[in-house]
């Protein structure tokens, strides 16, 4: 009986009220020690618990709201892609019943299953948010999440979006702090900081205290890993590491939620997701970024929208060949020559093996080849869903002209804060035309406009639903704040899809 008292109390409750022993009480120093520096999972803990929708400057707020409709736009074109039909037929394989909505159909799915479906949707065109300095994309993970848990918690639209900044807030701070270390060890950083993002996001929305929203945290560590192997061969592991992260955000936070215990530091121990993760380069890891003037700088505000449904390393790049296409009306076949000017960092991403990334074999491959990119905004003035098709893929001009980029790297580019580039075409009469873009559309100086995220969306949205529809989807997620999160969640979905 004894025992089974014991194990009804809270966990944490019960390790608090665990007396601390000592070897020696009467050798106690007369001067009591330094309190320890808080861990740092410790201070996001305190910063999660004690915000509010009110402590969030209005501005920020309603940034977020865009950012939340730019996600939604591309998650609603991925529905028409293979991919998100095989993804959705693996989940109803395993899913038994189901409440949680999917964004751009009428199924109902487990929780962590829509969140997981919602996060490849979200992602799988690689049209969504980066911040250019994290190399993060947090909208994909920390919006379907936020989006999930509240409707399944029936909570209130503002505490959806304050969950949502929050998971952004976090997943961009870690990015920040890897600065880029991660993604040379052969991890994708989204799927890695979107864990922690997303822990803080669902508990929150699950209301944990800070003892136990520092707990979620150590256990978002342990599910919190994703590979970028798939730029070998052009598959979709990548698509998936953002629902996953929501997936394993949620899970952690259910845990905190029951008492299991999680590490306190996750973040810097000596076997924390940064040694861990960065290998050989832990010493330019800065720790101090995930909580240097949290709750005064918000990073959202550097999180940059895509112009172009490519990687977010190729867009100083194709904006460079469109703009020389048009001020200089050049032919493929006055080209001898095209340099790609990236930064070395990012040549085993976009630009390596040569080969492999002169004839992409998939629209995922293309989205991630220089090569390809730039000899299609030289060949047809544009980069769109259309350039990634069967028949751009396998057009004879693009491809040929593709044999002709090379890249080179850019001595005065300001990777990792902006993803700078540009082209060098050498032509059959001797001339050398150059455009460099030191800030890429989107980031920064260049942020796009709030018109320009809508448009963006309309563009997206009418792919698969009516202007009509687009409409109201449009109307709720700017009022999101303004209505419970089931009329969100209810409101993206598309009977009869």
């Amino acid at each position: 009986m004894p025992r089974r008292k014991l194990l009804q109390l809270p966990f944490i409750a019960f390790l608090e009220n665990v007396p601390m022993k000592t070897q020696n009480a009467s050798a106690a120093p007369d001067v009591a020690p330094a309190a320890a520096q808080p861990s740092i999972s410790q201070q996001l803990a305190a910063f999660a618990a004690d915000l509010t929708p009110e402590s969030i400057p209005e501005a920020i707020r309603e940034r977020a709201k865009l950012h939340a409709l730019d996600v939604t736009g591309t998650a609603l074109a991925a529905t028409r892609c293979d991919f998100a039909q095989h993804a959705l037929a693996g989940l109803l394989n395993i899913a038994d019943g189901g409440a949680s909505s999917v964004i751009g159909m009428s199924v109902k799915l487990p929780l962590r299953d829509a969140v997981l479906l919602n996060g490849i949707l979200a992602h799988g065109l690689d049209y969504d948010d980066t911040h250019p300095g994290a190399i993060v994309h947090p909208s994909s993970s920390a919006f379907p999440c936020a989006l999930g848990v509240a409707e399944n918690r029936n909570a209130s639209g503002a505490d959806l979006l304050t969950a949502y900044i929050l998971g952004v807030e976090v997943a961009t701070r870690l990015g920040v702090a890897a600065k880029g270390t991660m993604h040379t060890q052969g991890f994708h950083t989204t799927g890695i900081a979107g864990h922690f993002g997303c822990v803080m996001a669902a508990g929150k929305l699950f209301n944990l205290s800070p003892e136990r929203l520092q707990l979620a945290q150590g256990l978002a560590g342990s599910t919190a890993s994703a590979i970028s192997e798939h730029r070998a061969d052009g598959a979709w592991n990548k698509r998936m590491h953002p629902g996953w992260a929501g997936v394993g955000g949620i899970t952690a936070a259910s845990l905190a939620s029951g008492g299991f215990v999680g590490t306190k530091k996750i973040y810097e121990g000596t076997d924390g997701i940064f040694r861990s993760h960065t290998g050989a380069r832990f010493n330019e890891v800065d720790m101090g970024a995930m909580t240097r003037n949290l709750g005064k700088e918000w990073l959202i505000n550097e999180v940059a929208i895509k112009p172009f449904p490519i990687c977010h390393l190729l867009h100083a790049c194709a904006d460079s060949a469109l703009a020389l296409r048009r001020k200089h009306n050049i032919r493929p076949e006055d080209i001898v020559k095209i340099r790609a000017l990236l930064h070395p960092e990012t040549f085993h991403y976009v630009a390596e093996p040569v080969d492999m990334r002169r004839r992409p074999v998939s629209d995922y491959m293309a989205k991630f080849s220089v090569q390809f990119v730039v000899a299609a905004c030289l060949i047809r003035g544009k980069f769109g869903f259309a350039e990634l098709e069967h028949d751009a893929l396998n057009d004879a001009g693009i491809l040929a002209l593709a044999q002709r980029v090379h890249h080179e790297a850019d001595p005065d580019s300001a990777f990792p804060q902006y993803f700078s580039g540009g082209v060098v075409i050498t032509t059959r009469d001797g001339r050398e035309l150059v455009h460099l873009e030191k800030i890429n559309r989107g980031a920064g100086e260049r942020a796009l406009s709030a018109a320009d995220i809508t448009e963006k969306f309309y563009d997206n949205a009418t792919l698969v639903i009516s202007k009509p529809q687009a409409d109201r989807i449009r109307t709720a997620v700017l009022g999101m704040d303004r209505h419970d999160a089931r009329h969100l969640a209810q409101a993206l979905t598309i009977k009869n899809y």
